[in-house]
């Protein structure tokens, strides 16, 4: 008699627990569409995360992570869904690894998701980003092979935005792509290289007079040209 007791409070322990969970999820979901209404991203933030405890799944997961990212919590967003690379990540999981390794400085890891970007879906606007980094981190074979596909492949209306001012600003990405390859060659070799690289700095200025980066890269490499020769002289 004592079992059977035992078995029916246990029984009765499990339903009420499920109708609990039940009620919690649909009282998230409810809550969810709400904060998606009002466009309240941490009230979105917040119902997945208590979606995902009481129903955890790997598309939840990666549009937290997604929701971070878009809120600049980049440790949140790796927390949220780890660093590692693996083959069954989705392409935002990938994504979202790839931006918030780059935001938070780590060049190095973050080119390991961007070539799994790349090898799924090549584009120019990669190739740029990935070329960029590897001149960071001395891979100048790799920069140079990316920024030869970006200029065999960009077209004449591709832009890409620039922060380096107060004022944000967008440029040709052919531009973009001509001012990185004369920074590349600048860094190859500094005294051989550096005619050619202020060439690439006015090719790309006489197609965007107002690139701020050609124009700054160009006056340094300018600077540094005549203290060169400054220098040979004595």
């Amino acid at each position: 008699m004592k079992q059977i007791t035992i078995a029916v409070v246990m029984l009765f322990s499990v339903s009420v627990f499920a109708q609990t969970n039940a009620d919690l999820k649909a009282h998230y979901e409810t809550f969810y569409k709400e904060m998606k209404k009002q466009g309240d991203v941490q009230g979105i933030i917040n119902a997945l995360t208590h979606l995902n405890i009481l129903e955890p799944s790997v598309a939840r997961k990666d549009t937290l992570a997604y929701l971070y990212l878009s809120e600049g919590k980049y440790m949140q967003a790796l927390n949220t869904i780890g660093v590692e690379k693996n083959a069954s990540d989705s392409d935002m999981n990938v994504e979202v690894k790839a931006l918030a390794l780059k935001n938070l400085n780590q060049p190095k890891l973050a080119l390991e998701h961007y070539e799994v970007l790349f090898k799924r879906d090549p584009n120019v606007y990669l190739a740029y980003e990935m070329a960029d980094m590897k001149i960071q981190v001395n891979d100048l074979a790799g920069a140079k092979t990316n920024i030869e596909y970006g200029l065999a492949n960009v077209k004449d209306d591709m832009k890409r935005a620039f922060y380096e001012t107060q004022q944000p600003y967008e440029t040709s990405m052919k531009a973009a792509l001509l001012c990185l390859k004369g920074l590349l060659m600048f860094t190859e070799n500094k005294s051989a290289n550096i005619d050619a690289a202020i060439k690439l700095m006015n090719d790309a200025l006489a197609i965007d007079p107002n690139f701020n980066l050609a124009k700054v890269s160009r006056q340094a490499l300018e600077s540094q040209k005549a203290q060169q020769a400054a220098a040979n002289k004595n």
